[in-house]
């Protein structure tokens, strides 16, 4: 069994002032294993962001079906799911890091690390433990731990937004151009962690530009231009500028 299928998923704007309505994605035909990892390419406007949202629920997709293998649930569709089911998949199985950081005000970086495993039911001294440890590996400076994030600069602000979703190892986890405002050693400590990640069992969906970071890394790719899926051979980079 899978753990995530899309069938002919299909996603359109209105743009009402306009009077126009736009489509975003059309027929959508994708289907993961557990512990492969999708990068998706694709000219800006393609459709990549809105199949990641739509996985995530952010997006409420107008056709099709996203099945999901999920602990709690079973084989459920994401496309029709309830809210309840959305948001406890979001708080203990399906992770997503985007470009931006939208966090609780007055709330420093490693409450929001804890935050993250203390609402999946983690003890306390589990979760400080494993706040520090994931911390300490994005080299977020150790002044900062205690800081509040809507101070930092766009990297800092994107390796705390990677810490707090990875932290849960999540089965499902969903990736927006995670590595667009990183420097080389940052980029090189979020790759450990999808390896790691894929390793344990986790399944992964990402958009990227960085072409030598995605190398080894992908077991598919969907390019949205053709909207195919490729398979990628051992030693093999099919993602293309």
């Amino acid at each position: 069994m899978a753990m995530l299928e899309m069938k002919n998923v299909g996603k359109q704007f209105t743009i009402h002032h306009l009077g126009k309505t736009m489509q975003a994605v059309e027929q959508v035909n994708v289907s993961l294993e557990s512990e492969q990892f999708m990068g998706i390419v694709g000219k800006s406007g393609s459709g990549k962001s809105t199949i990641l949202k739509s996985i995530y629920r952010t997006y409420l997709p107008d056709k099709g079906s996203i099945m999901y293998d999920s602990r709690r649930y079973g084989l459920i569709d994401l496309a029709r799911a309830t809210e309840r089911e959305v948001l406890y998949l979001r708080k203990h199985e399906i992770g997503y890091v985007s470009q931006f950081l939208n966090v609780m005000p007055r709330t420093t970086s490693r409450q929001l690390v804890e935050k993250a495993l203390l609402e999946m039911g983690e003890h306390e001294s589990i979760a400080q433990l494993e706040a520090e440890k994931a911390l300490e590996h994005f080299e977020l400076d150790r002044k900062l731990w205690d800081t509040y994030p809507n101070t930092f600069s766009g990297g800092e602000k994107l390796r705390l937004n990677i810490a707090m979703a990875t932290v849960k190892k999540p089965r499902l986890l969903l990736l927006d151009e995670p590595t667009a405002s990183l420097d080389q050693q940052s980029k090189i400590k979020v790759r450990e962690i999808i390896e790691k990640l894929k390793a344990n069992g986790t399944t992964l969906v990402g958009i990227f530009h960085d072409i030598e970071f995605m190398e080894g890394l992908c077991d598919k790719v969907l390019d949205m231009k053709s909207n195919t899926v490729q398979i990628a051979k051992e030693g093999e980079v099919l993602l293309e500028g």
